[in-house]
């Protein structure tokens, strides 16, 4: 989950509208909007503000990566379309089945 899509949610959670919170945090609407959506870099800092105006509290946690699962490949490929993911398919196929070709005319003419 998105840092703007944790802060919309606890902020939907207690009822309070962007301007409201805003007030509670000392700054513009807009701002809160722009949180909301992603945009600009927040700190944790400025997270937490905002979690706690909205009477949550931020609670970061660690977990160990499994090794054999790569997340971001999957998330990149969940950010396509299955058109493209067709496509990159198609490429990729066609690239190992030349690399297949090489090595074997490679052992021929090694033969």
């Amino acid at each position: 989950m998105s840092v703007g899509n944790l802060i919309r949610r606890a902020r939907q959670r207690e009822g309070l509208t962007q301007a409201e919170l805003a007030r509670r945090l000392g700054t513009t609407q807009s701002a809160v909007a722009r949180l909301e959506a992603g945009r600009g870099n927040p700190t944790v800092g400025t997270v937490d503000r905002a979690l706690r105006a909205c009477g949550h509290v931020l609670e970061p946690r660690s977990r160990r990566l499994t090794e054999e699962v790569d997340e971001t490949l999957i998330a990149a490929q969940l950010r396509m379309t299955p058109a493209q993911r067709l496509a990159r398919f198609e490429t990729e196929y066609r690239q190992f089945r030349g690399l297949a070709g090489d090595a074997a005319a490679s052992r021929r003419r090694a033969a």
